[in-house]
């Protein structure tokens, strides 16, 4: 496999030579290429003596001028990671700004990309940079960050650059996973994100559901070489990455309408979605007024989706649901699991710490009529490529 590193100006630069080590290891050809920055806290000829090639950083060579093509190094790699990033690069990258080999290369790549940001605590939790981190991610760039439960322990992990062995493993295992997938070429169907069921014009029962947990799941079948149906309740962004076919929906009327017209033609489905359990009767055509104490709404109960498209599912396809319990969970999980007809359901609690709504991370235990499997707090990206291993393997 062919990989592009780049190396930001970082103090954790140095650790771009241990992750070499781990690529060239395994037999991968690496090609560096580093920033102006980059080079005061490294030198090229130690990366040159590790990767047993020339050092790219200027878009000429110095001594004959010999041009060093962008374009090429985007179609001769398989993967792009970009270790250590600053917060710099992350923002010039999220905005389009070329200044550099290394963003002009990230701008004609058409493999994978990964980032391993590194920089201070304060640095990484400024709006600026979680914003860009954010449109990164809509483009499908994966961002590598130490794992959650380091996290959760030292919070002053937040910004530094995972380990190497670690950043290594995930690109790897990435790339493998869609050059072996039993999901490459087959239709998958996910719901995402929350509904908004409408009281009047201007108010809306919902709930707090960011989206981020289907929209990972879209992602990591993409990655893996499937065509996702996405179809998404309103939430903060939408991804725009190539294989992903966003249906954007409001209401659980709306979800139900779009998921069951396209269940049909999937060979599975993912049902993340925050779906309303119930809806206004009736919809206000105008504000409604304070008059009075009280307002009395009168609901009445949504279309079960997964009760609904596990009736539709014909043999040869698999249906996987969503349970997040607040009590009873297992039991409630095991119910739901024969009711609507899944092959199995991944459960989450709102009593486990960091899982649930508005989290990066994730807590889950995958229940099956074979049994269960608990998974640790883990970043919903690496939650995603569980999931997924367990699809496929309902293929295989």
């Amino acid at each position: 496999m062919n990989i592009v590193l780049g190396i930001t100006g970082s103090i954790a630069a140095y650790k771009a030579c241990t992750l070499i080590r781990q690529f060239v290891k395994q037999g991968h050809e690496v090609q560096v290429v580093i920033t102006p920055a980059g080079k005061e806290f490294i030198t090229p000829i130690t990366l040159s003596a590790l990767t047993s090639k020339p050092v790219i950083s200027d878009f000429f060579a110095q001594r004959d001028g010999t041009w060093h093509s962008h374009v090429a190094l985007g179609l001769w790699a398989d993967a792009m990671v970009i270790a250590p990033a600053t917060a710099s690069t992350i923002g010039k990258m999220a905005n389009g700004i070329a200044d550099n080999m290394l963003l002009t290369t990230y701008l004609s790549m058409k493999a994978p990309v990964f980032v391993a940001p590194a920089m201070d605590l304060d640095m990484w939790a400024h709006d600026a940079t979680q914003h860009n981190l954010d449109i990164l991610r809509q483009r499908g760039v994966a961002i590598i960050e130490p794992a959650a439960g380091e996290l959760a322990s030292h919070l002053i992990g937040k910004g530094r650059m995972e380990e190497p062995e670690r950043i290594a493993q995930i690109v790897l295992q990435a790339i493998a996973r869609k050059s072996s997938s039993t999901l490459n070429g087959r239709r998958i169907l996910i719901t995402a994100g929350p509904t908004y069921e409408r009281i009047d014009p201007v108010r809306f029962i919902g709930n707090y559901s960011s989206g981020k947990m289907g929209i990972a799941l879209a992602r990591e079948c993409a990655c893996r070489g499937a065509i996702v149906d996405l179809v998404c309740g309103p939430v903060n962004s939408y991804p725009d990455d190539r294989g992903i076919n966003v249906v954007k929906v409001e209401s659980a009327g709306e979800m139900w309408d779009s998921a069951s017209s396209l269940f049909p033609a999937s060979d599975a489905a993912i049902l993340c979605a925050a779906v309303a359990d119930f809806t206004p009767e009736s919809v206000a055509d105008n504000k409604i007024k304070r008059e009075g104490n009280d307002l009395v709404l009168h609901l009445k109960p949504t279309q079960d989706i997964a009760k609904g498209l596990g009736a539709m599912k014909q043999p040869h396809q698999r249906l996987v649901g969503f349970a997040l319990e607040t009590n009873d969970e297992m039991s409630n999980a095991k119910a739901k699991l024969e009711r609507k007809n899944l092959d199995f359901i991944v459960l989450n609690s709102l009593r486990d710490e960091g899982a649930g709504f508005r989290h990066d991370t994730n807590k889950i235990t995958i229940v099956s009529r074979d049994g269960q499997t608990p998974y640790p707090l883990k970043p919903k990206t690496e939650v995603a490529a569980d999931i997924i291993d367990r699809l496929e393997a309902l293929f295989q």
